[in-house]
């Protein structure tokens, strides 16, 4: 997560959305960079309303808006099977010795297993209220909306390196698989589609914007 004070700014980091990438790029632009644990780095909408949004507001009487990326929910499983194949096949979260469809089976249990405990967009990006909490949300599909953006913000234009980018490897799903997922995911896939149909950038108002003083 970036906070941008001067621009009442928060860019929230979703996993597996690019975002290190981001980071990496506008980090000497930021005044306040969380990173180091998951938790930390990638905190989420109800937290950020909890403890880190108040904790703006009291110490710098802001409310920023908050801005966040979003990926195609079954394209950023393949991402997460992926970068997890690269640990050592005796590691709990290892995806290493099975297949791709496996991997989505484990994740739609009730509770999911370690190794496919990713969580979904939609709760990372949902506020107290159950729905969408970003101003701002774009579809990494259409990073060029991103960086135009952001390059409107900062008034310069944006060169975004590639970081933390998966090796590649196969992972075909059956149509039947595909299907159940979308359908098990339907709010993550509303949103998602909503997001596209708007052409890959999302304006939401909220609420909170209007007790900022």
């Amino acid at each position: 997560m970036l906070v941008f004070l001067k621009h009442n700014l928060v860019f929230f980091a979703v996993p597996k959305t690019g975002t290190t990438s981001y980071q990496a790029a506008l980090k000497g632009k930021a005044d306040i960079i969380m990173r180091g644990a998951p938790a930390v780095k990638h905190l989420n909408m109800r937290k950020y309303e909890r403890s880190f949004g108040p904790f703006l507001q009291k110490a710098f009487n802001l409310v920023p808006e908050r801005m966040a990326v979003m990926r195609e929910p079954l394209d950023l499983m393949r991402s997460w099977y992926k970068y997890r194949s690269r640990l050592k096949a005796d590691d709990k979260n290892s995806t290493a010795n099975m297949s791709f469809e496996q991997f989505i089976e484990l994740s739609l249990q009730f509770k999911p297993p370690s190794v496919a405990a990713v969580g979904t967009q939609m709760n990372f990006l949902a506020g107290k209220s159950g729905k969408n909490g970003m101003h701002h949300l774009f579809a990494i599909e259409h990073a060029e909306l991103l960086d135009e953006f952001l390059a409107n913000i900062f008034e310069e234009p944006m060169k975004i390196p590639r970081k933390n980018v998966s090796p590649k490897a196969p992972t075909p799903i059956s149509d039947e698989l595909a299907l159940r997922f979308r359908e098990e995911r339907a709010d993550e896939y509303a949103l998602y589609d909503a997001l596209i149909a708007s052409g890959g950038y999302l304006s939401t108002p909220q609420e909170d914007t209007e007790s900022a003083a």
